[in-house]
């Protein structure tokens, strides 16, 4: 698509419709008892469980606004000298704005209005029909999170729900690459870790809310989670200019910065972010050794608001970065001269206009542009196989939603539309005789054509197609004295490679015991994961299917199948429970069920994976984050996951290669690496003082499965032996072993009148410089090793 059309089909957008936002407004009102106005009052809006908090002061009529928040409840707190403060709760469940009266009593009278904390339930959420976390910005900055360009998925790892994988990867309830993240309305659902996308930056995020049961109807494509995440605005800033550059440093001469700017008046607002990082060792390394591993990455993104009067909010996102790296390489393609590179690019932009139509109906549109690049680049000393790659994926989104507010009622309905061409570009060939040695038990006869070492030529795969998404959902939240029922539904049409269309009823029901603090919850959902884009015409070619063995045509009737969209069934209770007004718990047991489930396999050990998928699976899992809000300056939390995933053959999608597809094809049940008996990762903080705290993070899980592979073979390959002692080869399935990984920072805080001046953070992960696995000879991302011990800091100046 050109970029004259793509600029028409935006502007057309902006200027006559009205984007998806998932935040709330709230304008408030402060009088004395005779109703006259106060100004210079102070209001704070606080949400005790997230740690959202944010204050401003009450204009000359006694006017304030609260724009920007997360849909959740609150505690709204006004004080002023000479009368008593307060208290009361504020629930925004829509876009539509909330208005709020408060009257304030004079100071010592006894009967003036306040809400308990019990009542305001700060540890529980009471409408809640579906497992949800949430943090903010505060809470993040304090988390002893790596220097480096894995922040936002080292925050959510600390959400219950998740397997931490190499490279900053998470698997979310026992899938792989079913993530979506949501940046202030605009959906990104193809990969943003690793080797193969330059990653959010943590800094430029207000909150995360993060959904992974009960998943909203108007979240599609890629739902086993849902990352919601509102990103900071200069609007309602009271300054015109301010802002603040940060400089770090760590071990492996890692060197990065991050300066902000932001700024605005009650109807303005502009935020900009600008990273930059360079470090040698940017993945995860293979061996025991670091090599070839450096790496660079940068990261831009503005924000602009503008509030025309009270019926019109516009804003304006855009987002691009870039990265370039070594691909990190095992001892003996190091001393081959192996050196293979990859380039990674992507921009976005995204418009919208939020309009109200009435006090209780809005109407909001969004419309973004996403594109990707990746380019992998050969080496001379490439050895098994050599390979390059180019690839392009851009999105268009068109969304449109209604939301009302009635009664019990939180209306919400609207449509999507996606457009997304594809280009692939993809060559590789044989380097070593050894790899498909004739008479070999793993020789594949096709494989010859393309043996450098004897003769061959490149393999070589072009190809660009574009695809379609046609959504639509309607969902309702009733609110009944104690019970809460989120009832919707979505349809999914879905043009590509294949055609297919899917209704999908997502129900749900909370009920609150007001009496004990607990909210009790049963859901169901039904999704249908669209496939991964990424690959997705290589893994469905004639031309790549001529590299698939006879052997494996015979068994399956033909050398490939076009993947279908993943169909699910998830079923889920949970309970939240409030254990005084410090402590609280919120726990989930899920099922889930699946045809066609998606997964991943790499081309001949490239690095490059493309998509396949299997006939069925289960997943049975379990998880629970305990929460402590701050007592004598003591604060934390611990989440907790367990899931067991089974996945049942024969292969329903994508392409089959070599003899471990033949194998599968008629085994049983077997469980795959996304499986972990026990995911633990507790957060404690402690601020002794305003300015000074302390923070730990303690990682702790049981282990992945690794590749069944035999130890007598490992032992005797120089390249892996060195890692037996980190692997069970022996169990059953064979799994990484246990590894407990403890992170700590300390921060102080140079303040002024209430403001920063500066502030300086000491961090060091792995701080037992424990060596441990991520993954053993995985299928997907191979070998893979925790971070050893490293230390940093980082410098922060505020204006």
């Amino acid at each position: 698509m050109s970029m004259p059309v793509l600029a028409a089909i935006l502007l057309f957008v902006f200027v006559f419709s009205a984007c998806g936002q998932s935040t709330g407004t709230v304008y408030g009102q402060v009088s004395d008892p005779s109703g006259s106005a106060v100004g210079g009052a102070r209001v704070t809006l606080e949400n005790a469980l997230t740690g959202y908090r944010r204050e401003v002061l009450t204009a000359s009529d006694g006017s304030f606004t609260f724009t920007n928040a997360p849909l959740q409840s609150y505690a709204l707190r006004t004080e002023h000298i000479g009368f008593g403060s307060d208290r009361q709760e504020v629930a925004l469940r829509s876009n539509v704005p909330v208005t709020v009266k408060v009257r304030l009593r004079l100071a010592g009278h006894t009967d003036s209005v306040s809400v308990s904390a019990t009542e305001t339930s700060p540890l529980i959420q009471t409408e809640s029909t579906g497992t949800r976390t949430e943090l903010n910005a505060a809470a993040i900055e304090r988390m002893p999170a790596q220097i480096g360009s894995r922040g936002l998925e080292s925050v959510l790892v600390s959400f219950p729900g998740f397997a931490a994988n190499a490279n900053g990867a998470i698997h979310p309830r026992g899938a792989h690459n079913q993530m979506t993240y949501v940046i202030d309305g605009m959906p990104i659902s193809d990969q943003l870790t690793g080797s193969f996308a330059s990653s959010m930056d943590a800094s430029i995020v207000q909150t995360i809310e993060l959904h992974t049961g009960n998943v909203p109807p108007e979240y599609g494509s890629k739902v086993s989670g849902v990352a919601n995440i509102t990103t900071r605005s200069g609007i309602g800033s009271g300054r015109r200019l301010s802002g603040s550059t940060q400089a770090a440093a760590a071990g492996f001469d890692t060197l990065g910065n991050i300066t902000q700017f932001q700024g605005g008046t009650e109807r303005f607002g502009y935020f900009a972010s600008f990273f930059t990082l360079k470090s040698n060792r940017y993945l995860d390394q293979v061996s025991l050794d670091n090599l070839h591993n450096g790496g660079n990455s940068e990261r831009g993104f503005g924000r602009l608001d503008f509030h025309r009067g009270a019926h019109d909010v516009l804003r304006l996102n855009l987002m691009a970065g870039r990265s370039a790296f070594q691909l990190t390489n095992l001892s003996s393609q190091h001393t081959a001269g192996q050196d293979q590179r990859q380039s990674l690019k992507d921009a976005s932009v995204s418009l919208g206009w939020l309009h109200m139509l009435n006090a209780a109906s809005t109407v909001d549109t969004m419309a973004s542009y996403r594109t990707a690049t990746a380019q992998l680049f050969p080496s001379a000393g490439d050895t098994p196989v050599t390979a390059s790659q180019a690839r392009r994926l851009s999105t268009l989104t068109l969304a449109s939603r209604y939301n009302r507010t009635a009664g019990i009622h939180t209306f919400r309905a609207g449509g999507d539309w996606q457009h997304f061409p594809v280009r692939e570009h993809f060559f590789f060939a044989i380097t070593d005789p050894r790899f498909n040695a004739p008479g070999a038990p793993t020789f594949i006869p096709t494989l010859v054509a393309h043996d450098l070492s004897r003769g061959g030529d490149w393999f070589r795969f072009s190809d660009k197609r574009s695809g379609a998404l046609y959504s639509g959902f309607i969902q309702d939240t009733l609110r009944l004295g104690r019970l809460t029922f989120s009832l919707g539904a979505r349809w999914d049409a879905y043009r590509f490679l294949v055609d297919g269309n899917q209704w999908q009823p997502r129900a749900g029901v909370a009920f609150h015991l007001r009496e004990t603090g607990t909210v009790l919850r049963v859901s169901y959902n039904r999704n249908y994961q669209t496939p991964p884009n990424e690959n997705l015409l290589l893994s469905s070619s004639e031309e790549a299917s001529v590299l698939v063995p006879s052997a494996v045509k015979d068994a399956l009737g033909e050398a490939f199948i076009r993947i279908r969209p993943e169909r699910q069934n998830v079923y889920e209770a949970g309970v939240q429970q409030q254990f005084g007004s410090h402590v609280g718990l919120n726990a989930a047991f899920y099922h889930k069920n699946a045809r066609d489930m998606q997964d991943n396999d790499n081309f001949f050990n490239t690095g490059i994976i493309f998509p396949t998928a299997l006939a069925r699976s289960r997943v049975n899992g379990a998880e629970a984050r305990i929460t402590v809000l701050p007592v004598a300056g003591l604060s934390g939390s611990l989440s907790l996951t367990h899931y067991h995933a089974v996945v049942t053959p024969p292969f329903t999608g994508g392409l089959f290669l070599g003899s471990t597809a033949l194998n599968l094809l008629t085994a049983g049940p077997f469980i795959i690496d996304h499986d972990q008996t026990l995911g633990a990762h507790g957060v404690v903080q402690y601020a002794p003082r305003r300015d000074l705290w302390l923070s730990t993070s303690i990682r702790y899980d049981s282990g992945l499965v690794s590749n069944p592979s035999d130890p007598v073979q490992v032992a005797a390959d120089p390249d892996y032996a060195a890692l037996l002692p980190y692997v069970d080869l022996a169990g059953d399935p064979p799994r990484v072993r246990p590894r407990t990984i403890v992170d700590i920072a300390i921060g102080y805080e140079r303040m002024r009148e209430e403001r920063r001046l500066w502030d300086v953070q000491f961090s060091v992960q792995n701080i037992m410089n424990r060596t441990a696995l991520y993954n053993f000879q995985s299928i997907f991302v191979g070998t893979r090793l925790v971070q050893p011990r490293t230390a940093g800091v980082k410098l922060r100046w505020h204006w």
